[in-house]
């Protein structure tokens, strides 16, 4: 799994994105900017989690271009409401999950580029979960059925 987050504009956000993917075991977290994770806002929420966690750098206007270079993986975008829910979706081992941006979310130019979108289910009356918290749910449904083996 690698979670292209390059979309994703508030530090805090990507910082919480960053603990959740090192906890997760996951392979690599895309960030608009490496220069990010030195912020205090980032670091405070990634809580060291950038120590371990391969960290890389997409500005988000290539996006697009990065993920036609990843076509050896199933490029999957997490979406508010156009999408399959998140508990009937099969995750194929070798997934890039793109997040979007914090109000607009993933643009056209990006999901056309995407096999499939997937959505959490809601029930309440806002209308979107923090894009940090909705990544972490579709992280943990991914490693409920790609399970890591720990020795």
């Amino acid at each position: 799994m690698i979670v292209c987050a390059a979309l994703v504009q508030n530090s805090m956000n990507l910082g919480g994105l960053c603990r959740t993917c090192e906890v997760m075991g996951v392979q690599a977290l895309i960030l608009p900017n490496l220069a990010t994770a030195q912020e205090w806002s980032f670091r405070k929420l990634a809580a060291s989690g950038q120590q371990w966690q391969d960290l890389r750098q997409c500005r988000p206007e290539d996006v697009p271009n990065w993920l036609m270079q990843h076509r050896d993986y199933r490029r999957i975008a997490l979406t508010v409401n156009d999408g399959q829910p998140l508990t009937d979706y099969h995750f194929y081992p070798k997934t890039i999950l793109v997040l979007g941006r914090e109000l607009t979310g993933v643009p056209e130019a990006v999901l056309k580029h995407c096999e499939d979108r997937v959505m959490i289910p809601q029930y309440g009356q806002v209308e979107s979960l923090n894009v940090a918290v909705a990544g972490a749910i579709a992280l943990y449904e991914y490693r409920r059925q790609h399970p890591l083996k720990i020795e």
